[in-house]
């Protein structure tokens, strides 16, 4: 049974780590499209660091949290397809918290052999990386694509999924621990770029002939933004979908008039708004997952008191994988 209050990670006010701090809530009821679920993981992304802080404008106070698996526990009464007992992983808002009401167009029954730690890890993650090489860049076998943060979360499974496609992968990662990472995974060639962004552009000129690439991946936001559009071939596409340096400051849309460069800016929740559009690419990823050909990196799970330590490590780029805290 349910509890009457819900334990939660509450930000009062924008600021650094000192704002996560724990509080007790009424707990939330689901409506009668929704499902209730007790939350086991949530994941750690970059938005919840830019929610906290105040970079993304989002009200507070704010419970952060985007995704995570659990157990149902209640069921509204015109939800169809899920009962109380299933394992799920999710997506949604505020996850860091033990009870979360959600309307099912983003939640997913877990297989038995899948751990709620998995699905908890993969679900926002190898949704959003399969979305990427499928709806805004279509990766073929031969393409040449660049993954900024190559061992990082999305990057890491942007790597296997290029190799798994085919493409010819080049990573680029701040660390020789990283670049180990992106080769195991992957990528063929791998850029080390804590010194700034011209070793990339010389190893794409160099491999592509001087051509550019098909694609880039490119979570970085403003520090990158002019380096990816160098490294596109003609016609080629910039796919955007982060800003772990800063926002992209405004820019003429002529810079990208000499190579007809496409240029798309994506966020999950805005390329896939329908339950079946969920279950398409869903089961695309866990299709991935269960042929082995992606791999799911948990760098560390945390306990949910060690919320601000996990806030500091994503910070500090001093991880690879996925982030988790236990509820």
């Amino acid at each position: 049974m349910a509890h009457s209050t819900a334990r939660v990670i509450r930000v009062a006010e924008h600021g650094d780590v000192s704002v996560l701090k724990p509080a007790n809530i009424i707990r939330p009821t689901p409506t009668a499209t929704q499902v209730l679920i007790q939350v086991a993981f949530a994941g750690v992304n970059y938005i919840d660091l830019a929610e906290r802080s105040g970079n993304f404008p989002t009200p507070t106070p704010l419970i952060p949290g985007r995704e995570g698996s659990g157990e149902i526990v209640e069921v509204g009464a015109e939800v169809r397809g899920f009962k109380v007992g299933d394992r799920v992983a999710f997506l949604g808002q505020s996850t860091y918290s033990n009870y979360v009401a959600l309307d099912t167009i983003h939640v997913a029954k877990l297989p038995d052999h899948i751990s709620l730690e998995t699905g908890a890890a993969f679900i926002l993650q190898g949704v959003t990386a399969t979305g990427l090489v499928t709806k805004s860049y279509a990766v073929q076998k031969g393409d040449w694509i660049v993954v900024h943060a190559a061992a990082g979360g999305v990057g890491l499974l942007l790597t296997q999924l290029g190799h798994a496609l085919g493409a010819h992968v080049i990573g680029a990662v701040s660390t020789e621990e990283k670049a180990v990472i992106a080769r195991a995974n992957g990528a063929e060639h791998v850029v080390l770029i804590n010194n700034g962004y011209e070793a990339l552009e010389k190893k794409v000129q160099e491999v592509t002939n001087g051509q550019g690439v098909h694609a880039v991946f490119d979570s970085i936001g403003q520090a990158t933004f002019e380096s990816s559009l160098n490294i596109v071939r003609r016609m080629g596409t910039l796919v955007l979908f982060g800003s772990a340096s800063g926002v992209i400051p405004p820019t003429s849309f002529m810079v990208l008039a000499g190579k007809n460069v496409k240029v798309t800016w994506v966020t999950f929740f805005n390329f896939i708004t329908t339950r079946e559009e969920f279950e398409a690419i869903y089961g695309e990823a866990m299709g991935y997952l269960e042929r082995g050909q992606l791999k799911v990196a948990i760098h560390k799970v945390y306990p949910i008191e060690d919320v601000q330590q996990a806030h500091l490590d994503l910070e500090g780029r001093k991880t690879t994988g996925k982030l988790l805290l236990k509820i």
